[in-house]
């Protein structure tokens, strides 16, 4: 759903919002100013991320849906979709008819590599931040000390990039 900011109680006071809503906020504009950029290229994020899965090559539905995380029947409404804009193609598996194998097409290429050399979504925050790395660095404190109260573990890559943002010049 999408959110109108003229749906906002104009009686609520944004100076009183908490830090959680101002983020959440943020984070559902942004998400709608990213997903409008790929609708307007005939995609989505699932359709985005099914794109990323086949960059190696020829996949099956079932394993797109698991590299994407989400379920075969989801996947095969994004992949429908990623048909008829022409960015896939599916044809049976010649050792096992029961499956589908999906493969990029070039305009599938040029539609992937489009979005990700574009990257809006990062073009979308940076363009309206003073210090976008100083805001990244405290993204990223956020969700380690919020896996961390849960009692995960941080991922080594998000470790990692707090290290080199924290210890070194960029």
């Amino acid at each position: 759903m999408e959110m109108n900011t003229s749906d906002l109680d104009t009686a609520d006071d944004g100076a009183e919002w908490s830090l959680g809503r101002l983020l959440s906020m943020a984070a559902r504009l942004v998400e709608q100013e990213w997903n409008n950029w790929l609708a307007d290229r005939d995609l989505t994020h699932a359709g985005l991320l099914a794109l990323h899965a086949l960059r190696s090559g020829p996949r099956t539905q079932r394993e797109l849906a698991a590299a994407s995380m989400v379920e075969e029947q989801t996947m095969s409404k994004v992949l429908d979709r990623l048909e008829r804009a022409g960015y896939v193609t599916r044809e049976r598996d010649t050792a096992d008819r029961r499956r589908l194998v999906v493969q990029r097409t070039p305009a599938g290429e040029q539609a992937y590599r489009g979005a990700i050399d574009a990257d809006v979504a990062n073009t979308i925050l940076t363009a309206r931040l003073d210090d976008p790395s100083a805001f990244r660095c405290q993204l990223i404190q956020l969700i380690a000390g919020l896996l961390a109260a849960r009692g995960e573990s941080v991922p080594d890559s998000l470790a990692a990039a707090s290290a080199d943002r924290t210890t070194g010049p960029r």
